[in-house]
């Protein structure tokens, strides 16, 4: 079942916001009127990554702290120092409102 976490009209594209599902800590990013959802924690340093920086263009998170981009659609990163993804959660806009889908 998905959660209704915002208005996509709330985001600016481009940008990245911090969110909770089901206890679940989410990094919500808008890239044009497309949405991803990522873990929000860096697999490398633990970190916030929805303090991080949007990459547009590659569809990526960069962590604040050493660097590291994830892809917003795999949760792979990238870069180092981060070896290990973070999780990806199925999200997406329904009349308007951003719907975010996490598992047990």
């Amino acid at each position: 079942m998905s959660s209704d976490v915002c208005a996509l009209d709330e985001m600016t594209p481009g940008t990245v916001r911090r969110v909770r599902v089901k206890g679940h800590e989410i990094a919500l990013v808008r890239i044009d009127d497309n949405v991803y959802a990522i873990g929000d924690r860096c697999s490398h340093a633990d970190v916030s990554l929805s303090e991080g920086e949007v990459l547009c263009d590659t569809k990526e998170l960069e962590c604040p702290r050493h660097g590291s981009s994830f892809s917003l659609e795999t949760g792979i990163p990238s870069t180092l120092p981060a070896t290990q993804p973070v999780p990806v959660y199925v999200a997406r806009v329904e009349n308007g409102r951003v719907m975010v889908e996490v598992s047990k």
